[in-house]
């Protein structure tokens, strides 16, 4: 059944106005929802009885089930959710110093192939719904709500491509960044890419400052396409272009994820072939230690190796920042908890 998140606030006034309710019926359904979080229609209590059940026999309110919850010593909290066909999706909740972020999945399964993460391990089943999108930061907000804490960003990094699924996580951005809803703002949200160029260009015509993201790590064609196949669709020149295009129209700072793999793509040649990428871009390095996984034979690069890459990076002028690791004690690569939980049906 349909889950009610997946309406906007139009879609739900129209959903009303067709059973002969008027608009602020809408407001109310919506305000229970996302500012009194409730999780069943009976406790909307300003609503008639008749509206109550047809409620319920259109839709459901979550349409997850918490099949695993890990917790790392460095607050790190990753869900592992079913969904109603059976499916598994994962959600990561991550502390930092300027409040907690919300990592959310886009599809079940992931088409790309990058060749170091565990997402790519168990292929697509399907897209997510808009709804399905917002029910992972809806319960991110209700695990925060019982420790006094609340969520201050959005990171559209989990498993799948978000641009694979645009239409639902713009739909899904547009309801988490609405007001009258969870009223995250747009530059607490950030949406990461593998490079799909297409979705880049679409994404530089949205009227909403979202933040976006490029999965880079690689800066040369031969080394990106080993490891992420989606650069023999686009390599690093057609991305580029298109980035500087987005660039040029918005002037918003972009970023470049850099996963460190141990003598992969952290040495001085890198370093020399990053800055001339990025050369001329409003643009920055997050360095992020890579989380390993099994199936293959990448590792993290040292913390001295990591910090060495750093400062071969600030000494060649580029914008760099060193992500803090997170999670090294769980199941803390995407896609890895689903992963197992497939191999313990088995």
């Amino acid at each position: 059944m349909r889950t009610i998140y997946d309406l906007s606030l139009d879609e739900l006034i129209a959903y009303c106005q067709s059973l002969d309710y008027k608009p602020f019926k809408a407001e109310q359904i919506y305000e229970w929802l996302y500012r009194k979080e409730v999780l069943s229609f009976k406790d909307m209590h300003n609503l008639n009885k008749e509206l109550i059940l047809k409620l319920e026999e259109d839709f459901v309110i979550d349409p997850l089930f918490k099949k695993r919850e890990q917790v790392s010593s460095d607050g790190t909290v990753k869900f592992l959710f079913k969904l109603e066909d059976e499916t598994y999706i994962e959600t990561v909740l991550m502390a930092f110093d300027y409040g907690y972020s919300a990592c959310i999945s886009t599809q079940v399964g992931c088409n790309m192939g990058c060749t170091f993460c565990a997402s790519g391990l168990l292929k697509k089943q399907r897209d997510l719904s808009s709804g399905e999108i917002i029910a992972q930061i809806m319960a991110c907000k209700r695990y925060l709500k019982s420790m006094a804490a609340r969520l201050s960003n959005i990171v559209v990094m989990g498993t799948g491509e978000p641009f694979d699924n645009y239409d639902e996580v713009m739909k899904a951005l547009y309801i988490i960044n609405d007001p009258k809803a969870i009223e995250i703002g747009a530059r607490h949200i950030s949406i990461s890419t593998c490079g799909l160029v297409e979705g880049i260009k679409r994404f530089a015509k949205e009227e909403k400052p979202f933040n976006l993201a490029i999965s880079l790590h690689a800066p040369n064609d031969e080394l990106r396409s080993k490891l992420m196949p989606i650069n023999r669709a686009y390599p690093l020149k057609e991305l580029f272009k298109a980035l500087k295009e987005y660039s040029l129209n918005h002037n918003r700072r972009l970023t470049f994820e850099y996963l460190l793999l141990e003598g992969v793509n952290d040495s001085s040649k890198e370093a020399d072939e990053l800055k001339e990428l990025l050369s001329g871009l409003n643009a920055y390095v997050n360095l992020i230690p890579y989380n390993e996984v099994k199936e293959n034979s990448y590792r993290t690069s040292s913390d001295m190796r990591a910090l060495k890459f750093y400062d071969m990076l600030k000494k060649r002028g580029v914008a760099v920042t060193l992500r803090q690791k997170k999670g090294v004690d769980i199941d803390a690569a995407c896609g890895q908890l689903r992963a197992n939980e497939y191999k313990r049906e088995d």
